[in-house]
């Protein structure tokens, strides 16, 4: 009899301290996680923030190249040149500005 009694006082203490090593260690890791998602979050951000840069970058390049054909193509018509018609696309563009 007191080889089991000695045996499930055994068993309630590894159960026991296992809990309590899980609660304790609970604060830790949620630190720790909150840790990694605060270095994502500004990961994220930083990345965000350069991929804005080249989205302008590439809008004002848009801007200045349609601005630059359109004055060759005045500068054609002018000279009493005919152009080719613009893409589809291009011709969007120049009547939506997107």
């Amino acid at each position: 009899m007191t080889v089991i009694g000695v045996g499930i006082t055994g068993w309630f203490t590894y159960r026991g301290t296992r809990v309590a090593a899980a609660i304790q260690a609970g604060p830790q890791a949620k630190a720790g996680e909150f840790a990694v998602l605060q270095a994502t979050v500004e990961r994220v951000d930083t990345e965000n923030k350069e991929l804005r840069s080249r989205q302008s970058r590439l809008e004002s390049l848009l801007r200045a190249f349609a601005w630059t054909t359109d004055r060759w193509a005045r500068q054609m018509h002018q000279a009493g040149l005919e152009p080719e018609p613009p893409h589809a696309l291009v011709d969007e563009y120049n009547r939506t500005g997107v």
